[in-house]
């Protein structure tokens, strides 16, 4: 049978103000190769190139302040010196051809004390542990429970967003992401599992939303409404992370968001609980990212289909520098190498082979 090639998903389109030259998304992933003090590098420069065809790159979640940080060597923007490592990255990317968002991040709960500063808890809106353990420079360690973020401290947090925004601004991205999935600090508050509080951002969805509203509108005049999008995750449940009505929480969220005129949502489909992603991209009414294990041929449908406008891929850019081209040529794709994810420096991350080199 001769292959056909995905001409939808390889089509040139727009994004906003940008033009991208096909409809594939690298999806961002963690990959703590930053440098010290956690200061982007010129092999992340490397990383990022070699994936520069696609559409968009989106960048691996790079923490908004120091009590952001969640893991060991993952790169922050909150400092003179980590804007000019990622300008090291936006400029190899632009000169290769390629447009490339800053994921902005602050994990809440998800870190330890022996990463925070001056030793403190982590943050959360609620002192709720998630089960589990985390990865720290000394070891696995245990999920601690966190301290409550008290009601002062919020509008210093939204203003460490807005500073990330005009820090990736200034480092030469063409837009942001804002983190708001996968169990991370803005989900924590949407999910009624992990926010029990009982003052404004607390209890009914409209407060548990007020926290990203802020973030929202603290961000755009920043960079601009139409080089912010949002990442989501309804039903994700890792990290004992759990909403008593997902339709409910994000049907209001994806409403709320789509009076902003942002980039796109983008919609991880992580978590095994059903949930009406064309309602949810409905519901939003721009421009939606589908992310969740697609391959070319699942992605062309999708956007053939209406229930995507862009289509995300991880594991498979990770492992494919040339993934554009492998897809247009109906190649066999390289194999991800789970151990080299978060550590081997060059090894499992720019040393996967193009077709050229195969």
């Amino acid at each position: 049978m001769t292959y056909q090639s995905p001409e939808r998903l390889l089509s040139p389109t727009r994004l906003g103000p940008l033009s991208l030259s096909n409809h594939m998304v690298m999806a961002p992933l963690t990959r703590s190769r930053a440098g010290k003090d956690d200061v982007p590098t010129a092999l992340m420069a490397e990383y990022y190139v070699q994936r520069a065809s696609a559409g968009l790159i989106i960048t691996e979640a790079s923490q908004i302040s120091p009590q952001g940080k969640g893991y060991p060597r993952t790169p922050g923007n909150f400092s003179a010196e980590q804007v000019e490592g990622w300008k090291l990255v936006t400029d190899a990317v632009h000169a290769g051809g390629g447009r490339i968002f800053l994921q902005l991040w602050h994990v809440g709960r998800l870190s330890h004390s022996s990463i925070q500063p001056g030793g403190g808890l982590p943050v959360a809106p609620s002192p709720i542990a998630a089960e589990g353990t985390i990865f720290t420079e000394t070891g696995l360690k245990e999920l601690e429970t966190p301290r409550e973020i008290s009601i002062e401290e919020i509008p210093g947090i939204v203003a460490d967003y807005r500073r990330a925004a005009e820090h990736a601004r200034l480092a030469g991205f063409d837009g942001v992401e804002i983190h708001g999935a996968n169990g991370y600090l803005i989900d924590q508050f949407l999910r009624d599992g992990s926010n029990q509080r009982t003052d404004a951002y607390g209890g009914p969805v409209e407060n548990r939303a007020r926290f990203l509203k802020e973030v929202v509108e603290a961000v755009i005049p920043a960079i601009g409404a139409d080089r912010v999008g949002v990442r989501l995750s309804p039903v994700f449940d890792g990290f004992s992370m759990s909403d008593s009505n997902p339709t409910e929480t994000f049907g209001y969220i994806a409403g709320m968001l789509s009076g902003y005129g942002l980039a796109y949502l983008h919609g991880a489909q992580l978590g095994s609980a059903p949930f009406d992603y064309a309602g949810f991209k409905h519901r939003f009414g721009g421009t939606y990212i589908a992310n969740g294990g697609y391959d070319a041929a699942r992605a062309e449908a999708a956007l053939r289909d209406g229930t995507a406008d862009l289509v995300a891929f991880g594991s498979s850019f990770l492992a494919n520098p040339d993934l554009v081209e492998r897809f247009r040529r109906g190649a066999a794709l390289n194999q991800p190498d789970p151990k080299t994810f978060y550590q081997g420096e060059e090894r499992g991350y720019t040393d996967y082979p193009t077709l050229d080199v195969a």
